[in-house]
């Protein structure tokens, strides 16, 4: 039951603050099709559907090994003649506290006061520490690892992300437990963006590797005789191997290895298809991903036909972040020549992003729309130079 806990909190947590719906972001250089997530991009997908853990409730601190009854010991060292009441009262109140403390960082975090939420957690470590709250430790040790990275600290978030590890393990937690696996990810691309390519590569790999032979366990099951339990926890891990694959494909994609990146995008769709639908979120993206990898490999007809596919199921499907798309297959569209349609899109996708407030897409679709009018310009002159030639 405490692994259960643990991993249910975790599946939230490690998901970068991940919100509700992709926040994506275009980048590229002028008029090429961009991906819609950059390596440093610090919001992600909401790829493991795990229920929401909106109140962190005396229920998970008092779930096995750390919470509960194991902290009233603490009591004693304020008071050697007080009675059990009073331990428990004690108890009590440092339970509180801690909770109130993470209350506070999360709310801090989702207003933007990151400095605030890290002091907050540094107190709630101590106060976990203090009462040997495992849960609590490991709890709060990957919110600070997630707030480290989200802030481009990434020795620190590596090192904190390592130490909510080590917590898990030592408290006999498995090695292929999704909550391990998921904070493995998150070390793997660290360790990309540190360009460390060869623990990058070890890293994806045993992500992968792990969560592909436990999903071959539940196979062995038929799908009639699972519990719902089961089910849940098969779907989840399907859905992180998808994040996986979709993480391991934009380090590939960052290091030009197209061919392979495209081969990771497929796999992470196909996951994201079976388990999610058409329409999600997630799906439209990275058919857009693949699209700009595919376009990157000069398959410009493909690319178009996906990311048209994207575009058209993002309208029925009132898309988040429809701009992303659209300004995606402008960007092909440039790449084939048709310059018109790229201006039509770019400009639609222009005004989207003004309506969402995303100065970052916008900046990229200006410069993509500077590209077009550079095309023009080329293609007046090699028209006069073709007219002087022939008079």
């Amino acid at each position: 039951m405490a692994v259960c806990s643990v991993r249910r909190v975790l599946s939230q947590t490690l998901s970068r603050f991940r919100c509700s719906g992709r926040r994506v972001t275009l980048r590229g250089s002028p008029g090429s099709a961009v991906t819609s997530q950059a390596v440093r991009d610090k919001c992600s997908a909401c790829w493991v559907n795990v229920s929401q853990h909106e109140s962190i409730g005396r229920h998970f601190w008092k779930g096995g090994g750390g919470g509960g009854g194991g902290v009233l010991w603490v009591a004693v060292a304020f008071s050697f003649f007080s009675t059990d009441e009073d331990q428990r009262d004690e108890a009590q109140r440092k339970e509180d506290e801690m909770i109130l403390l993470l209350k506070k960082a999360k709310l801090s975090v989702s207003r933007g006061q990151l400095q605030a939420a890290s002091g907050l957690l540094h107190q709630a470590v101590v106060v976990a520490h203090q009462t040997h709250n495992h849960q609590a430790v490991i709890y709060a040790y990957s919110l600070m690892a997630n707030l480290a990275y989200v802030q481009g600290q990434l020795d620190h978030a590596e090192k904190l992300f390592k130490a909510a590890m080590s917590f898990m393990l030592s408290g006999g937690t498995p090695e292929d437990d999704n909550a391990v696996i998921e904070m493995s990810l998150k070390l793997a691309t660290i360790y990309a963006e540190q360009n460390k390519a060869e623990l990058a590569e070890h890293g994806f790999r045993f992500c992968t590797e792990s969560l592909e032979a436990k999903l071959q366990k539940h196979k062995e099951t038929p799908a009639e005789d699972r519990t719902e339990e089961q089910e849940a926890l098969r779907k989840e891990t399907r859905l992180l191997l998808g994040l996986c694959f979709d993480s391991q494909a934009r380090y590939r994609a960052s290091t030009l290895h197209l061919k392979q990146a495209a081969q990771d995008y497929q796999s992470a769709l196909d996951i994201c298809h079976q388990e999610q639908g058409d329409t999600h979120p997630q799906t439209l993206v990275l058919m857009s991903d693949l699209a700009t990898v595919l376009d990157l490999q000069g398959r410009h007809d493909d690319a178009l036909a996906l990311v048209q596919r994207a575009v058209d199921l993002s309208r029925s499907a009132g898309h988040p972040d429809q701009h992303v798309l659209l300004g995606n297959m402008a960007g092909i569209l440039l790449h084939k020549g048709r310059l018109e349609d790229s201006v039509r899109f770019y400009r639609e996708a222009l005004g989207l992003a003004r309506q969402a407030g995303d100065q970052e897409a916008m900046d990229q679709i200006q410069e993509g729309l500077q590209e077009v009018k550079k095309r023009r310009r080329n293609q007046e002159d090699r028209k006069e130079d073709e007219e002087a030639a022939q008079q």
